[in-house]
């Protein structure tokens, strides 16, 4: 039995909601404290949600119903930008399959199955400042409210607040130079595989679609950019300037350039520069503990963001219900989680390198993509023990750490 009975947990998106579901199932009751004053629903961008991911969403009774928001992708379909076929990869062949979504739909259904099951989520607590005491944590918030608890844990994003309470000197994001960009269109790409994920490699852009069961395509964009962008510069920037751009880009390329014709500015959203986590030394910190992109954030190439955030949420519950001593608790869980998630991360910072590849590059790599599909890229090869990876929440964690 764990000496934890009380956590606040900082951030309510998607690490939050199912850290807070997975300390209720072992015995911890959580309160989720978000900073923005409401749900922010909306078409936001997509992102994929990888097998490992949904299966470690079992232990918290939330799989069935982001599934039911998602799409199942079976393969991932690489062209040029004269609409030419690089090669066909089908993903690993393990259930549950992939799925596409938008951000905003699985935050919502973690939301709503969190609160289904008596998670309080509270809106509007920006946290500004924490301390820990002799038998607890403080913590402040913006408005001038204070909530305290056994522990608090960090799942408040890439730029954690959290993070740097822990410690100050904390490394920051790395940035990465691709702008990152996304929307929907009102438009269905013709004979696009209902199953599929689409990665073009334009004459100067990267582009990735999907077509939705509405007809809409769902896409994002990665543009070449040396200057660090973040969200707020990029929001400074409005929507139809950004479509102008994009437009210009994606000119000569197939489909992107029909695919931003029919998308208007309003369904335009920029994120800014893509970004990663260099490896964070300090995960916790007396009463405090970091999750999801807070401590281990991959680039978006790597498909794995929201998986890893959901296994570490997952693990985390684990360790404090099986750890009476919060210190070794806390050790057991980066113990577990470190090796994993910074081979994750490394190999997201390699997968976008790719997509800056100039015309010989290119060219080499449709050359050289059947060999590749039969030897490194085989998804079996590259991505099978990443995907199959399973977290069994009635084992013993001390079992688990024994195989590490």
């Amino acid at each position: 039995m764990t000496a934890v009975c009380t956590a606040l947990v900082v951030g309510g998106g998607i690490a939050g909601p199912v850290t807070a579901m997975a300390l209720r199932r072992a015995g911890i009751e959580a309160t989720v404290y978000e900073g923005h004053p409401s749900a922010a629903d909306g078409a936001g961008v997509t992102l994929t949600l990888a097998p490992n991911g949904l299966a470690a969403l079992r232990a918290v009774d939330a799989e069935q119903a982001v599934r039911e928001v998602g799409l199942p992708m079976r393969r991932t379909v690489i062209t040029d930008g004269r609409g030419g076929l690089i090669g066909t990869l089908p993903h690993v062949a393990v259930e549950p399959v992939t799925v596409g979504l938008w951000r905003d739909d699985l935050a919502r259904a973690l939301r709503e199955r969190a609160e289904a099951q008596g998670v309080p989520i509270v809106h509007g607590k920006r946290l500004v400042d924490a301390e820990s005491t002799t038998d607890g944590v403080l913590a402040r918030f913006g408005d001038g409210s204070t909530a305290t608890a056994d522990l608090l844990i960090g799942a408040d994003g890439i730029r954690s607040r959290v993070r740097t309470l822990i410690d100050p000197a904390a490394p920051d994001p790395q940035v990465l130079p691709l702008l990152n960009l996304g929307g929907a269109a009102r438009y269905a790409v013709p004979d696009a595989d209902p199953e599929a994920m689409y990665l073009v490699f334009g004459s100067r852009g990267f582009f990735g679609y999907w077509v939705e069961p509405d007809g809409r395509t769902a896409w994002f964009a990665n543009v070449p950019d040396p200057r660090p962008t973040t969200w707020a510069e990029a929001n400074q920037t409005p929507p139809d300037q950004w479509l102008h751009r994009l437009r210009e880009v994606y000119a000569d390329d197939v489909p992107a350039h029909q695919v931003l014709a029919h998308t208007d500015a309003a369904d335009v959203v920029a994120i800014g520069s893509i970004e990663s986590m260099p490896s964070v030394p300090h995960w916790y910190r007396d009463r405090m503990v970091l999750v999801g992109d807070a401590v281990h954030a991959p680039s978006p190439s790597s498909g794995q963001g929201a998986s890893l955030a959901v296994e570490s949420a997952v693990q985390l519950a684990r360790c404090l219900r099986d750890h009476p001593d919060l210190p070794a608790a806390l050790t057991a869980y980066e113990r577990l989680r470190r090796p994993r998630v910074e081979k994750v991360v490394r190999r997201g910072r390699q997968t976008t390198s790719t997509k800056t590849a100039g015309p010989v590059a290119k060219r080499m790599m449709r050359i050289m993509m059947p060999l590749a599909l039969r030897t490194f890229l085989n998804p079996e090869r590259s991505l099978g023990a990443e995907q199959r990876y399973r977290i069994d929440w009635d084992a013993p964690v001390s079992a688990e750490l024994a195989q590490h």
